[in-house]
């Protein structure tokens, strides 16, 4: 069922339901509505200065509208001729994520408030421009419209591996540089794919393409992937329990890295790879077969992707903020 949004009348029912201590959920049953919907009603337009922030109707609705024509606004910028309509149309070209776009420009123009435009006018403004156009094959997923992920499950036994639980706490508090997390990008059946490592603080990204899914072949082109990283960066790797792990003690060895396994089915104790391997989708989708993509196509997306704004940064890139440590010189 597609989404409507409340209606004048609903927020009056809202506001003296609520007044009269009317419960959520209780008001979502009233009107049909979900209770989450209720909740972010009530939460987002609060008035602070009556009587301990008590939600009104007539302020509430005022504030929808003026939400609404602000984000019709950001559309026709975009739809304009105008410095900042090219700018987001040449920003979505080079791959940059509409909040990575929003938070930049609010950098680059923080004294004038026509020059800014927020992430949701963005990703509006694509869903809403012509499939032929293309557009929405700029956005990470490259889909028309949002969508719930799946999660995909592994399952093997690797002699000698140490659980995530006896990880060091200090990595769960990203604190500091030196602990990765670990993945492959996985193309056709058979057709190669990438070993992928990303440094959890900075996000720096190290990727190489892999012919085949064995652990010799995996642990060889992970040796060759940190060829470069200095030791201080080299504390520890965690990865999923897939096959390609099997040889870690290698990989141990020759980089003075202690490797952890996270727990069967529990991909987002690895957020930081998954999330980056998402990224990786941008550019190689799957099914890729990765036998055809060369070496210096994978090093050029690595470069995009490390030289990317991120919000978790502060809107810096992961090749600035590994930059800044003393005595670490990248090749970027």
């Amino acid at each position: 069922m597609p989404y409507l949004h409340l209606s004048e009348q609903e927020r009056y029912s809202i506001c003296y339901m609520n007044m009269s201590g009317w419960s959520i959920r209780k008001i979502a049953r009233k009107l049909g509505r979900s209770p989450g919907t209720i909740s972010r009603e009530l939460k987002r337009n609060r008035n602070p200065e009556y009587l301990g922030g008590q939600y009104l109707y007539d302020q509430a609705q005022r504030r929808a509208d003026e939400r609404r024509q602000a984000a019709n606004r950001g559309h026709r910028k975009i739809d304009s001729l105008t410095d900042l309509g090219e700018y987001v149309r040449d920003a979505l070209s080079l791959g940059w994520s509409p909040e990575q776009i929003s938070a930049r420009r609010a950098v680059d123009h923080s004294g004038d408030a026509n020059m800014r435009i927020t992430h949701e006018a963005i990703y509006q403004w694509v869903y809403r421009q012509d499939a032929s156009d293309g557009w929405y094959q700029y956005l990470r997923r490259g889909r028309k419209a949002r969508r719930r992920r799946g999660i995909r499950r592994k399952r093997c036994r690797i002699v000698g591996r140490v659980g995530i639980e006896e990880r060091p706490k200090a990595v769960d508090k990203r604190a500091r540089f030196g602990d990765w997390e670990s993945d492959t990008v996985v193309g056709s059946r058979g057709r190669g794919g990438l070993a992928t490592h990303v440094e959890r603080k900075s996000r720096y990204l190290i990727a190489r393409r892999i012919d085949d899914k064995r652990a010799e072949t995996f642990a060889r082109r992970t040796l060759a992937g940190f060829d470069g990283i200095p030791q201080k960066l080299c504390r520890t790797m965690t990865c999923d329990n897939g096959t390609e792990f099997a040889t870690f003690k290698r990989i141990e060895d020759r980089l003075g890295i202690k490797v952890y396994f996270a727990d069967p089915y529990a991909p987002w104790q690895r957020g930081t790879n998954e999330n980056t391997n998402g990224l990786l989708r941008e550019f190689f989708p799957k099914g890729t077969d990765f036998k055809t993509v060369s070496h210096h196509e994978v090093a050029r997306v690595v470069r995009i992707l490390n030289n990317r704004p991120r919000k978790c940064l502060n809107y810096r890139t992961p090749a600035e903020v590994l930059s800044d440590i003393p005595g670490v010189a990248l090749r970027n």
